[in-house]
């Protein structure tokens, strides 16, 4: 027995030896610690830290119902409340939440077909995506989502939302709408579909001209791939000019857009530009020296409300360096960057690192960009063109007598001189910015004077 105690002495010293030099190890870090938090200001976290600890004792202690206050609970609503204080685009997103997300979204999966963002407080519709439920309820760009299944969006966060609008096909949801422009509410019960993934479509020649039309309707990986096919097959009927229509494009990858963007610009050239708090979010996009070249011939881009994202930064890239004119009505203004943090117990942070800048360093999140040419068209308008679109009439070669913007866009391209007039001055003044030289005296009111903003015909 006395031999085991002894054997066992060498055993406790080492385990107490240890557990002091623990402790000095931790006290070292702390006080390291503590003067690096002090010199950048954030001794102050370890007092709100306390705080934060405390309630969570005190709910954890006395509050009356016990099956709300498991630290899970808690701990992830704190953290809910803490991310969607920033903006409506930043989420924290618990673990089965995260892994939705990584789903793949090539699989199968029901929904309405709408692309949806919080705007000015709300929960509203950027674009619906054609032939699909949202499409032909009658659903449109800017409506305004109330309730979901009887639930209210006010407060609800943007990932929430389309979590209950999606589900098992053939299933119905039920959502409230306000379209802000009549002050009118209704309900919709819509039953959910596989939403295809479509990329550009309405490929064709306007009859009695070479101008060239296609429509670009999101930018997803394979979207360069049916864009090089799409213009190549209108180069070979001899097209002299190009509509690309972005209306109610809602974005998608940046790479996709960045890619399309090369095909109309020089090898090199700034497409668009992030920049965040840290160095590290700091990027430049310029346009690769591959893909189908289409830069000699006048383009216009269709732009309205539902424009967005990957659209905004196609049509404000193009716009700055005087490659496109841009026709319709200011786009939707989303331009902020996200990225996706995973944490260790499975949950991830969405959160806003950057925003975007177009060439001339405009600001595109919450301004939008404005077109060259401001033409409005009511609601029942977009309807009308975009069941077209759906349906397959405007595959025809047609040039559609419903469509103001399109017909617009025809005038301006039929005549290069007036293309010129219309972009140079920006360009030049572009470029001069570029080089660190001031514009000449009374060019900018002269370029603005060159083509003034239009009210609905």
């Amino acid at each position: 027995m006395k031999r085991l105690r002894d054997l066992a002495r060498p055993r406790s010293f080492w385990l107490l030896v240890l557990g002091g030099l623990l402790v000095v190890n931790a006290a070292i870090g702390y006080r390291v610690y503590s003067e690096e938090a002090e010199r950048s200001g954030e001794d102050e976290a370890f007092e709100k830290v306390a705080v934060m600890m405390r309630v969570l004792y005190l709910i954890r202690k006395d509050y009356v119902n016990a099956d709300k206050t498991s630290y899970r609970d808690l701990v992830y609503n704190a953290l809910h409340g803490m991310v969607r204080s920033l903006d409506p685009f930043s989420d924290f997103m618990p673990p089965e939440q995260y892994d939705s997300m990584m789903e793949s979204t090539e699989g199968e999966f029901g929904g309405l077909g709408i692309i949806v963002s919080t705007k000015d407080g709300m929960l509203t519709i950027v674009s619906p995506i054609d032939g699909t439920p949202g499409s032909r309820a009658g659903l449109q760009a800017g409506d305004q989502i109330l309730k979901i299944d009887g639930q209210s969006t006010r407060e609800m966060k943007l990932n929430d939302a389309v979590r209950l609008m999606r589900g098992p096909q053939g299933t119905e949801v039920n959502i409230t709408v306000l379209r802000p422009s009549s002050g009118e509410t209704r309900d919709y019960t819509i039953t959910r579909e596989r939403i295809p993934v479509l990329s550009v479509t309405d490929v064709k020649v306007f009859e009695g001209t070479r101008v060239g039309h296609v429509r670009i309707t999101q930018f997803n990986d394979p979207t360069a791939e049916e864009l090089t096919r799409a213009l190549s097959s209108l180069e070979e009927q001899k097209i002299d000019s190009l509509i690309v229509d972005l209306r109610n494009n809602p974005g998608g990858l940046l790479p996709s857009a960045v890619e399309i963007c090369s095909y109309f610009l020089e090898p090199g050239t700034l497409i668009v530009s992030t920049e965040g708090r840290q160095p590290s979010q700091k990027h430049e996009f310029r346009t690769s020296r591959k893909g189908f070249k289409f830069d000699k011939k006048p383009v216009a881009i269709l732009v309205n409300g539902g424009s967005a994202s990957a659209a905004e930064i196609m049509a404000g890239c193009l716009q700055d360096w005087g490659r496109a004119i841009l026709i319709g009505e200011k786009t939707f203004g989303k331009g902020s960057v996200q990225n996706v943090i995973p944490l260790p117990d499975g949950s991830a942070l969405r959160l806003t690192t950057a925003m975007y800048y177009t060439p001339s360093r405009r600001v595109i999140h919450e301004h939008g960009v404005e077109p060259d040419i401001h033409i409005a068209l009511t609601r029942d308008q977009y309807q009308a063109i975009f069941e077209a679109q759906g349906n397959g009439e405007a595959a025809s070669g047609r040039v559609p007598d419903n469509d103001p913007q399109v017909q617009r866009a025809i005038e301006v391209l039929k005549s290069y001189e007036v293309y010129l007039k219309s972009t140079k001055g920006r360009f030049r003044d572009l470029r001069q910015a570029a080089e660190g030289t001031p514009p000449e005296p009374g060019k900018a009111e002269e370029t603005q004077a060159e083509h003034p903003a239009e009210g609905e015909p």
